[in-house]
């Protein structure tokens, strides 16, 4: 194949013999910075999308994707709604809940918390809860089925804050009690813990404790009633869509939240975050074109007697800009394909071996998550190679400019 004139001048100035070993030198360096500017890139939004998909996947996991909520501050006859939400295009399942803050101990520690009455028969449709069971099973909550006292399940790190395991007692203290002369006193209940469950999530393992329905409506005096309705849908980015559809067929007073909405902050500050990042990150990539500028303004000066004979035999300065456009090009595109063949290898391990441990109360999540999207990666790469190119537009166009008969003159 016939390679361009100007391709095989670029590769030849690029190379430079003994003479002019330091521009080889100096091109090396700018193919480097270029590689690891693509690098870094490649690496921290992969990171940043696997933490944002990981995040994401956990808060699912652990909570519905929509809430139906009342107005009227609780649902009455729960599981007749349930089945209207059932009918609702766009649901595939339902489940009534109750929800209330608690005080938990058990001996001399006592720990706040959230109290979940959930519909053991329904919640494994709508969350993950009887997956992520480390020990015991829901059909240990109802009473009877172990013993005398109901059933509770306590979050991994909540349990470990209590320092309890299966089998032991814990006591559960919750607002709503007799007003007394000496004042109000919670109601209290007492408990034997029937698992133990862990959902990836350092707040949920941290805060909830689960028991049955029917135990939570009468320690809150809520028989008959829910809280709210957990729903599961088919698609969750139409989880809005979905939302608007119950709020319309349900009426008043009826309102639903999805996922998107309850979490906005959240994944609007990683959205920003992640942005801000590439911004960064591109500017170490605009370092290293510095680099590919000041290569060809050296190039440039040194090549001015080869330039001027090559325009003698004809070169048009079209033709030299070509020349050193090329050669920033291909500084460029050999700098991006190292980083972007090192910052593949180096996510494929980071993924593999989860050799970087994460501290779980701080990041949510244990093990540095890596998702290597191939638009994102398009992206960096798309981004490296343009601001390249435009490094070799001043070089290039100073190149042109060089009057053949000043520069042989001289000679």
């Amino acid at each position: 194949m016939r390679v361009p004139v100007e391709l095989h001048v670029a590769k030849r100035y690029l190379l430079a013999k003994r003479k002019q070993t330091f521009i080889s030198i100096i091109t090396f360096i700018s193919v480097g910075g270029v590689a690891v500017g693509v690098m870094a890139l490649i690496i921290v939004l992969a990171v940043m999308s696997g933490f944002e998909r990981e995040l994401k996947d956990r808060i699912l996991g652990a909570t519905a994707h929509i809430h139906v909520t009342s107005l009227d501050g609780s649902i009455p006859k729960p599981f007749e709604a349930a089945e209207r939400v059932r009918k609702v295009d766009g649901v595939v399942a339902a489940s009534p809940y109750i929800f209330s803050q608690m005080m938990i101990s058990s001996g001399s520690n006592a720990v706040g918390g959230v109290l979940r009455g959930i519909d053991t028969a329904t919640v494994g449709s709508v969350t993950r809860l009887p997956r992520d069971l480390r020990a015991g099973k829901l059909d240990d909550l109802p009473r009877g089925a172990r013993g005398s006292l109901p059933g509770v399940i306590l979050g991994k790190e909540l349990a470990g804050n209590l320092s309890v395991g299966v089998g032991d007692i814990v006591e559960v203290l919750v607002p709503g009690g007799s007003i007394t002369p000496l004042g109000a006193f919670p109601k209290t209940a007492r408990f034997r813990l029937a698992g133990i469950s862990e959902s990836g999530m350092y707040e949920y393992d941290a805060t909830f404790a689960y028991i049955t329905f029917e135990e939570a409506g009468r320690l809150l005096g809520m028989e008959g009633r829910a809280t709210g309705i957990e729903v599961k849908v088919r698609d969750i980015y139409a989880a809005a869509d979905v939302a608007a559809r119950l709020r319309s067929d349900l009426g008043y007073p009826f309102w639903a939240k999805d996922w998107m909405q309850s979490n906005r902050n959240l994944f609007s500050a990683l959205k920003l975050e992640k942005a801000v990042m590439f911004i960064i990150l591109v500017l170490i990539v605009m370092v290293a074109a510095f680099n590919i500028i000041s290569t060809l303004i050296m190039v440039v000066m040194e090549k001015t007697k080869d330039i001027a004979i090559l325009m003698t035999m004809g070169a048009t300065r079209r033709n030299i800009r070509r020349i050193f456009a090329l050669e920033g090009l291909i500084i460029g595109v050999a700098g991006t394909a190292a980083g972007t063949v090192l910052g593949a290898v180096l996510c494929y391990l980071l993924r593999r071996y989860q050799f970087i441990r994460l501290p779980s109360d701080v990041y949510y999540i244990s093990t540095l998550p890596v998702l290597l999207e191939p638009a994102t990666v398009f992206l960096v790469i798309a981004s490296s190679v343009l601001i390249c190119f435009l490094a070799t537009v001043y070089p290039a166009t100073q190149a042109s400019r060089v009057d053949p008969a000043e520069a042989i003159r001289y000679e």
